[in-house]
Formats: C-alpha cells, sequence, structure tokens
C-alpha cells in the first residue's frame, strides 16, 4: 500500500462537528447562510474515501473529485501500473491525500482484507465507491451476442467482477459501517441496469440489473444503522472499460446517436453527482435512489429518429 501524504494531518474524529463526523446526518446547526453555502452543503474535508476501479475512467473522475475537495482518498485497481499513475497525478494537481492498493474486486477475502485495513488505518471510513467493472461479449445487434450464441465464459467473468464484486464491496463497507454507525456506499450501476440495450452483451446486462437492486435491498437493511446506500446509473462515457485505445469512431457514433443530447460524456460529467453522494450533508436523506447520468438516454430516443409527422398525426 502506498502512504498517504498526511501533510492535511488526520480526518476528524467521528462525533466532530468536520464533514467526516457529520456523516450520520443530522440537521445542520449554524446560521441560514452558514447552512446554505454549497461550500458547507458539499464538503468533504476529512472525508476518508476508497474508490475501486479508480485507475482510469469514472473511477478516477471520483477519486479526484474527493481527493482535490479535501477528502482522504485510497484508490483501488486491478492494474498496478495505471495505479501508480493516477495517483501521482492527483498528487501532481495538488490533492493533499491520496493513496492507493491493488485490489481485485472479484476476491472477497482481499476486499474485506483491503477495506478493512484502510479502516483501521485511518480510524473508520466514510464513504465507498463500488466502482471496478468490465464489459465482455458481444451485444444483441451481432449474431455472435444473441441468447443461443452468447459466450458463457464472458457471461461469468463479467458477472464476477460487475455483479459480485460490488456484492463483496457492499459486504465489506457494511462491516466498518455498521459498527461505527454512519457511511455513505455509492456504487456504478448502469442505464443498461433500467432499460434493455443492444450494444451490450447478456453478463453486462444481468450484472448491472442485479446490481440495482443490491442497492436498494443494502439501503433498506443498513438505513437502520445511519448508512446510506445509492447508485449512479451512467449512460455512454467515454472510458476504457471495452479496453485500451479508446472506442472505435463507429462505436463513439453509434453512441451519441442514442443520447437526446447528441453526444457521450467525458466522466468528469459524473463528478457533481459524485459529490452530491458523498458530501454527509448533501445527501443526509438520500438512500436507495437510482441516478441516471445518461444525457436523457432513459426518457426516450433523441427526436431526430422520427420522421416528420403527416397532418394527420398532429393533433
Amino acid at each position: 500500500m502506498h502512504d498517504h501524504d498526511r501533510s492535511a494531518g488526520q480526518p476528524p474524529a467521528t462525533g466532530t462537528t468536520g464533514a467526516a463526523g457529520a456523516a450520520g446526518g443530522a440537521p445542520p446547526q449554524g446560521s441560514a447562510a452558514a447552512r446554505a453555502s454549497a461550500a458547507a452543503i458539499f464538503d468533504v474535508t476529512g472525508v476518508r474515501a476508497a474508490v475501486t476501479g479508480a485507475a482510469s475512467g469514472l473511477g478516477f473522475a471520483m477519486a479526484e473529485v474527493l481527493a482535490l475537495n479535501g477528502a482522504r482518498v485510497t484508490l483501488l485497481d486491478v492494474d498496478p501500473v495505471l495505479l501508480e499513475a493516477a495517483v501521482q497525478a492527483l498528487r501532481q494537481a495538488g490533492a493533499p491525500s491520496v493513496g492507493s492498493e491493488v485490489l481485485d474486486v472479484a476476491d472477497p477475502a482481499a476486499v474485506d482484507r483491503v477495506l478493512g485495513g484502510i479502516a483501521e488505518r485511518d480510524g473508520g471510513l466514510d464513504v465507498v465507491l463500488a466502482n471496478a467493472g468490465i464489459s465482455r461479449g458481444a451485444g444483441i445487434v451481432v449474431e455472435e451476442g444473441q441468447l443461443e450464441h452468447a459466450d458463457r465464459s464472458a457471461y461469468a467473468e463479467v458477472v464476477d467482477v460487475n455483479q459480485h464484486g460490488v456484492l463483496f464491496t457492499l459486504q465489506a463497507a457494511a462491516r466498518v459501517m455498521r459498527r461505527q454507525g454512519h457511511g455513505r456506499i455509492v456504487v456504478t450501476a448502469s442505464t443498461a441496469g433500467l432499460a434493455t440495450e443492444g450494444f451490450c452483451g447478456y453478463g453486462y446486462i444481468a450484472a448491472k440489473g442485479a446490481v440495482v437492486n443490491l442497492v436498494r435491498q443494502a439501503a433498506l437493511d443498513l438505513a437502520r444503522d445511519g448508512v446510506h446506500v445509492n447508485a449512479i446509473a451512467p449512460g455512454p462515457f467515454h472510458t476504457r472499460i471495452g479496453g485500451p485505445g479508446g472506442a472505435d469512431p463507429e462505436v463513439v457514433d453509434y453512441w451519441s446517436s442514442t443520447v437526446p443530447l447528441g453526444r457521450m460524456a467525458d466522466p468528469s460529467e459524473l463528478q457533481g453527482v459524485v459529490l452530491l453522494l458523498s458530501a454527509p450533508r448533501a445527501s443526509s436523506f438520500v438512500t436507495g435512489a437510482i441516478i441516471p447520468v445518461d444525457g436523457g438516454t432513459l426518457v426516450g430516443p433523441p427526436l431526430s429518429v422520427y420522421a416528420r409527422p403527416t397532418a394527420g398525426f398532429v393533433r
């Protein structure tokens, strides 16, 4: 494990007036101006956070927004080279307290060990972002992705990381957070878990659909102990999930054509919602939510796909 830069000092202890200590979600005190300021509502100073799949893409964007706003962030990823580069990039950007550890979320013993170790080292764990995920197997728009031809080994690999990895991360976080009486768990779901998508493989669709209900069930389970569990459901984003090198221009054009806003998103466009769900004040009465960040994809296809209506269709 890479040690955190200690220049920022230790995070506030549970029960203090800092962001981490306010994680139980009690109504804020003080003047109206202080209570309503954006700086106070979205304060994550000193929050102890861990992000899986943090070496690139959405996970890096999540770690970045927390770290550059004063949280104490541990980046977790299965790729040690990308992980080290991500930590160095955050330090160079001025993040006061970042560290890392290599982790395969499909290994439950490793997940327990790593998250438990972070909590022991930092005196607790306020936020866990269960983001790690992969994509394997063709979508049903091509013959090899259709049901009777779907690759079972690819299906199993995706479910192992995207579904079981989330379960293992939820369990490890719950062991810490239930005991301490507060916490935030934020899971990366997908619009593919809320609606069908011809360009996604069966394993991805199945795992993300399962994750949506895992989040809801865990939110109900952990609410009595002051732990909030929510999910972000991204639509088409520019990431490395399908592999290095970036998406083929034809693929980008396809995904862009499915989005009412007419384009794919940059990972940084997820950061506002990450801050919302991680900040104790901002999400003090939010749990069990699945928040789409999809450019309107779930609303329906862009109007450009419809032919111009004839007079008979106009009312």
